[in-house]
């Protein structure tokens, strides 16, 4: 986008000298992006980040899905993106992002336009109470007054240093500023003027931050080790379990830990841990499938599990876990938040993973090289992987395991993966090729909610600069249709499987009760080439594994957006589960 000339203190009246003041302290915080949904309230923001020569405005006209693509930016960078919005309703339209950015502890700036006081509570027009809006699922919050010659201007550069440090110190999460301004929102010039003082001056004339905030760094490891490490001496039979870690240097510290204590490493999907291959011995990618087998949970209860990271997604592996009730369950991460559904984790390490990893290695003896215990497991899941693989090569058509299988086989290694919930994320988790070389994998598993996953994706692609597949169920993007405006300009390869409706409700009890269909299996009858017109996105209907292959290989090659079509049975893809399920325990418990 091209800029006009620009100074961030030559402003035609005081509103636009705050805004300008606001988005350059963003700026110069790191925040670069500003997702802007249309609005009249908001006009002094929108201008002043169109002005900003280094500020990136990306325009949504849907609030609810510009609000997804901050998070997604948020998810893929670890810094925050700005959403951007008028008054009114539309600042409700966040809710929903700011819940996932919250629980899954992700940095965001919810940036509102709001009425003046005098306004408030009057009937005003477009005029609700955002105050608090958001409640207790953000960080901090300030609901900033108009601009006023009363108000000395450094407060616009505090308040904008304090909302940047909070929604990235531990626990990152979004931070909202609601800003109230009075008419005029052109920017036009007014006989009201604000002073401003020296310390400003000297500011604008600089490239620093206004206030300068210690980098955020959770504690490094305490007495909290020692007690863990001490709990953990001499056990032989341990599972390290990987969840949602954000870095590489998580993931390897990850690996190291189980090395050096000989334990199988069981990865989730959004691990960076799920795939590459040549990771060691001990890997237990296909963890969840192996679970499938009643002997084989029996036979191997862990006496201690290490979970590294954030949550993970396999149910079968969480009740595993409950039900074994282990002597030590830790759980290792640098957020102070609890991830304890069970109830049964003994320690909490509030620390970065490898810093953590680092302090028990030093504490602890390394273990035996090879253990029946460790070659139980990754034997185990080798048997479960053939089963999948097999499937895979044997298949002549299109099933919600092997897509999910195929896609990781063939996924380029530049391009990210991102997870829809609800059967995406699950059949990723369980079936994806741990021989793949695709990059990380994200999913919004905070609130696990279907709404935004389209927008995610972009912002995800935005956040990362560069290429993104998303696997995504009928339902969500339907939830999400307005976002495939946001992949015009982003490279995301969307692979929809359409097995009209809800599938995922075929694996719960609701199944064998007479309102299953239509009220949870909610039937459509669509599909998306039209949708895909409407958003000129190059539009696959593969219907063979083969075909699959060729279009996903086609739209990677071309660099930009597709939107590819999978249409399956929702009752064949319960039973296709089933079969596969009952042959993985076969194999496992014959090995």
């Amino acid at each position: 986008m091209a800029h006009q000339s620009w100074s961030v203190l030559d402003a035609p009246n005081p509103t636009y000298l705050w805004t300008q003041l606001l988005v350059e302290e963003l700026v110069r915080n790191g925040v670069h992006t500003f997702f802007v949904a249309p609005g009249s309230r908001s006009t002094p923001l929108t201008v002043a980040i169109a002005r900003h020569p280094e500020a990136e405005s990306v325009l949504h006209v849907d609030e609810r899905g510009a609000a997804f693509a901050a998070l997604g930016v948020g998810r893929a960078a670890r810094g925050p993106a700005a959403w951007v919005t008028t008054s009114g309703t539309a600042v409700a339209n966040g809710l929903p992002a700011a819940v996932e950015a919250s629980v899954d502890g992700v940095p965001m700036l919810l940036l509102t336009a709001d009425r003046p006081p005098e306004l408030r509570d009057t009937g005003a027009n477009q005029t609700i109470d955002q105050v608090k809006i958001f409640g207790d699922y953000v960080r901090w919050q300030a609901d900033v007054p108009p601009p006023s010659d009363e108000v000395d201007p450094a407060y616009v550069l505090t308040t904008a240093d304090q909302a940047l440090h909070q929604t990235l110190r531990a626990p990152a999460g979004p931070v909202h500023v609601n800003c109230m301004f009075r008419k005029p929102l052109e920017p036009v010039e007014t006989e009201a003027s604000v002073a401003v003082p020296t310390a400003v001056d000297a500011w604008a004339r600089g490239t620093e931050p206004y206030t300068h905030y210690p980098t955020p760094a959770p504690s490094p490891p305490g007495p909290e080790v020692d007690a863990l490490a001490e709990a953990l001496r001499g056990t032989e039979h341990g599972l390290v379990v990987a969840g949602r870690l954000d870095s590489t240097a998580a993931a390897d510290a990850s690996q190291r830990l189980a090395m050096h204590l000989g334990w199988p490493l069981i990865p989730d999907l959004t691990s960076r841990l799920r795939w590459g291959g040549g990771k060691g011995p001990g890997q237990v990618p296909y963890g969840d499938l192996v679970l499938t087998s009643a002997a084989f949970r029996e036979g191997h209860p862990p006496r201690a599990v290490l979970q590294v990271g954030g949550r993970f997604a396999s149910k079968r592996l969480r009740l595993f876990l409950r039900d074994s009730a282990p002597e030590v369950w830790a759980v290792v991460r640098p957020d102070p938040s609890r991830i304890d559904p069970d109830h049964r984790v003994t320690h909490h390490v509030e620390a970065a993973v490898p810093a953590a990893v680092d302090a028990l290695v030093a504490r602890l003896e390394e273990g035996p090289r090879g253990t029946t215990w460790r070659d139980d497991w990754a034997g185990a899941s080798e048997r479960a992987g053939a089963v999948v693989q097999a499937h895979v090569q044997e298949s002549d058509a299109l099933t919600d395991p092997l897509v999910a299988a195929l896609l990781t086989e063939e996924m380029p290694s530049e391009h990210a993966l991102v997870a829809a919930s609800s059967m995406p994320v699950r059949d990723l988790n369980r079936h994806a090729a741990p021989g793949g070389t695709g990059g990380p994998a994200f999913a919004n598993r905070g609130a696990s909610g279907i709404d935004g996953t389209v927008a995610t994706a972009a912002g995800i692609a935005e956040g990362r600069d560069g290429p993104v597949t998303l696997l995504i169920g009928d339902l969500a993007l339907q939830h999400d249709l307005n976002g495939l405006a946001l992949l015009q300009d982003r490279p995301v390869v969307a692979i929809v499987v359409n097995n009209d409706g809800g599938g995922i409700f075929h694996f719960l009890p609701i199944r064998e009760h007479d309102e299953f269909d239509p009220y949870f299996t909610t039937p459509h009858g669509h599909d998306f080439e039209h949708a895909a017109a409407l958003f000129d996105l190059p539009y696959h209907r593969p219907d063979s594994p083969s075909a699959l292959r060729s279009a996903y290989a086609q739209a990677c090659r071309s660099g930009e957006s597709a939107l590819i079509e999978v249409q399956t049975d929702r009752a064949t893809n319960r039973q296709v589960h089933d079969r596969l399920e009952a042959s993985v325990e076969r194999a496992v418990e014959e090995g």
